[in-house]
């Protein structure tokens, strides 16, 4: 499949987005000023002003003499940047790679999008049809280069769809300046009556590049396609999406449901086929408005299982809110990871970890309740009891160690041992009352000392000596004295509760 561009030019975008705050100025001459090298001049004008002689980089003073009563504004260039930049947002409805081309221009690769439109010349009316609504004049091009593209929608009589592999022909006919050159380059080229690129298009390159320089061969070469010219999209494609364009924008939560499950239909056809699975996904509405809503999800371990993965979006529809209607749905798949067909043995009964029972049910929970809630924890190789364990990322992470059954642990380890107040008959017994927030609690029963050592390599300081110790209400706590008793700093801490 051949590279397709589309080239958007908006020629009067600063002028028409004041306009658009005061509507009056469409009717009148209007231009928009800045100062420079210690005068006021034109900056920018639209059609109306352009028609009365006024161009850009006119001294303002000049304009006037013209048009009296000109109507004027001071230019905010960094203002219509940021609109250049919400339009080019406002394009992904399009093409998921859309470029900047300042300071009025947008390009766009529309490889493989045109016929979700029933081809390029409806596609490209549409573009065009769209951005008009919504109050900027626009001319447009679609060619095999961007190069050629930009040249067509600026300087040909007819700006629209250049068939494929016809773009070099597109371009004989136009002028120098529609190959992006200095002006210095195309002041010179016109000096020599080279007015149009078909006559300097064949002349030996060794010539041109004596007369002209290198940016003029750099420039040709990018408009015609023997230098690959590189588009820097505002937002990063991800390499697993789906998009969805709509005939009529959908506004019911059952037209939503409809297509999320095409879409999952069509990303998990392409996973499996891949290999692969998803870890999360988003699933974005683009709005007629403009605005756009988006649930996402996550899974415990990668899936491809469409009825799933739309069972964890099901519960987070209600939350989009259509609007006037949604036009294009897009479904992304950010991570995703390799997921290998298991041979199932005869034999065996599915269970444990490796049931996709358990995963399923962990992201539905996870989806209901927050995903910052349900936890996987593995053993670690650390002495100290709040380091031995750390959170798994996934259900299909495995262990490096197993975990230690010799040894009694509390149910509930506190994150940050508590200090408590102990007494003891002797330091080296264990305790016979501790107080805790305030109660002070009678020890009936106790075991230990279990010594625990620092470790070193990580960090100086005390051993510890645990006691497992039950009070005379039944409840078995896990406490510790930090350092010797021979030593007049000890410590006694709080750890943890057995019940």
């Amino acid at each position: 499949m051949s590279k397709r561009f589309v080239s958007i030019w908006l020629r009067y975008l600063a002028t028409d987005w004041f306009s658009l705050h005061q509507p009056e100025r469409k009717q009148h001459p209007f231009v928009l000023r800045s100062l420079s090298h210690g005068r006021m001049i034109v900056t920018a004008a639209n059609a109306q002003a352009e028609q009365n002689g006024i161009s850009k980089n006119r001294a303002l003073a000049d304009a006037r003499a013209l048009v009296p009563g000109l109507d004027v504004a001071d230019d905010e260039p960094e203002k219509i940047q940021r609109v250049l930049a919400k339009l080019a947002e406002w394009c992904i409805r399009f093409t998921p790679c859309v470029a900047l081309d300042p300071p009025d221009g947008l390009w766009l690769d529309v490889t493989g999008c045109a016929h979700l439109w029933g081809g390029e010349e409806r596609y490209l009316n549409d573009i065009i049809h769209r951005i008009s609504a919504r109050g900027y004049q626009v001319c447009a091009a679609m060619a095999d280069t961007p190069g050629a593209a930009w040249a067509v929608a600026r300087y040909a009589a007819q700006p629209g769809v250049v068939p494929p592999q016809q773009h070099v022909q597109a371009l004989l006919p136009l002028p120098p300046q529609a190959l992006r050159l200095e002006p210095a380059i195309t002041e010179r080229l016109h000096k020599l009556g080279l007015h149009r690129i078909q006559q300097f298009i064949n002349l030996p390159r060794a010539s041109l590049r004596k007369r002209f320089g290198v940016p003029l061969l750099q420039q040709l070469d990018k408009a015609t396609g023997q230098e690959w010219e590189i588009l820097v999209p505002i937002r990063p494609i991800e390499p697993y999406q789906e998009r969805l364009p709509c005939l009529e924008p959908i506004v019911t939560a059952t037209g939503i449901e409809i297509a999320l499950r095409q879409l999952l239909e069509n990303l998990c056809g392409r996973l499996r086929q891949e290999q692969k699975g998803l870890r999360a996904a988003v699933f974005k509405g683009y709005r007629v408005d403009g605005k756009t809503e988006h649930i996402s999800i996550a899974t415990s371990r990668a899936s491809r299982q469409g009825v799933h993965l739309f069972k964890l979006f099901e519960l987070k529809i209600a939350s989009m809110e259509p609007g006037m209607g949604i036009e294009l749905f897009v479904l992304e798949a950010p991570v995703v990871e390799d997921l290998l067909p298991a041979q199932e043995k005869m034999w065996k009964a599915s269970g444990g970890w490796d049931d996709e029972r358990l995963a399923e049910l962990v992201d539905r929970l996870a989806t209901k309740v927050g995903s910052g809630v349900i936890h996987r924890y593995m053993p670690a190789e650390h002495h100290w009891p709040e380091r031995s364990f750390a959170k798994a990322a996934s259900l299909e992470e495995e262990p490096s160690m197993a975990w230690r059954t010799d040894v009694l642990r509390p149910l509930y380890l506190l994150p940050i041992p508590q200090r408590i107040e102990v007494t003891a008959p002797i330091p080296d017994y264990p305790p016979m009352l501790f107080r805790y927030r305030e109660k002070v609690h009678k020890i009936v029963k106790a075991d230990g000392p279990e010594r625990i050592e620092q470790e070193w390599w990580l960090q100086q300081g005390q051993h510890r000596d645990y006691y497992r110790v039950e009070d005379e209400e039944g409840n078995r706590y896990w406490l510790f004295r930090l350092g010797h008793y021979h030593d007049k700093t000890f410590q006694w801490f709080l750890h943890g509760y057995f019940s």
